[in-house]
């Protein structure tokens, strides 16, 4: 499992990394939960995300307003993901934690820091039922266009 699950995650950031954002939400159940916070309001329990989404058709809408939309200066990113921390497997699928780091690259070339955290994810059937970012800080730069 743990295999599958790094597998899983390696693919998924490969996607973002390499501005396949088409293909991040097969990435998903049909119904899912995906969402960006900090990790501040999840540990309050808030509910409302910096992105928030629950349907693989959201996401959907998402990649194509960010394709055909949305305007903001061009940037990539690279993940870098830690080893998943299997939390508990039952039936409903697998609950796993992992660590990552994300830098954003501009067009100029100029590379920073974007972004630390870690995954809370429901995996079943070799997708992910909810994948809740928690990122480290609170202090979110307003160009979070592209997902982590």
């Amino acid at each position: 499992m743990l295999f599958r699950l790094s597998a899983l995650n390696s693919a998924y950031a490969a996607a973002i990394d390499n501005d396949r954002l088409e293909d991040w939400p097969a990435f998903f159940a049909e119904q899912c939960l995906y969402k960006i916070t900090t990790a501040e309001n999840h540990a309050e329990g808030l509910a409302a995300g910096l992105i928030y989404a629950d349907s693989q058709g959201m996401l959907k809408d998402r990649v194509a307003a960010l394709r055909k939309a949305n305007i903001y200066e061009y940037h990539a990113y690279r993940h870098l993901i830690g080893m998943p921390t299997i939390l508990s497997e039952d039936a409903d699928g697998a609950r796993c934690e992992t660590p990552f780091f994300v830098a954003r690259i501009m067009r100029d070339g100029t590379t920073s820091l974007f972004a630390t955290g870690r995954y809370l994810d429901l995996v079943k059937d070799g997708r992910f039922v909810e994948r809740i970012v928690v990122c480290d800080s609170a202090r979110i730069d307003t160009l979070l266009a592209i997902p982590l």
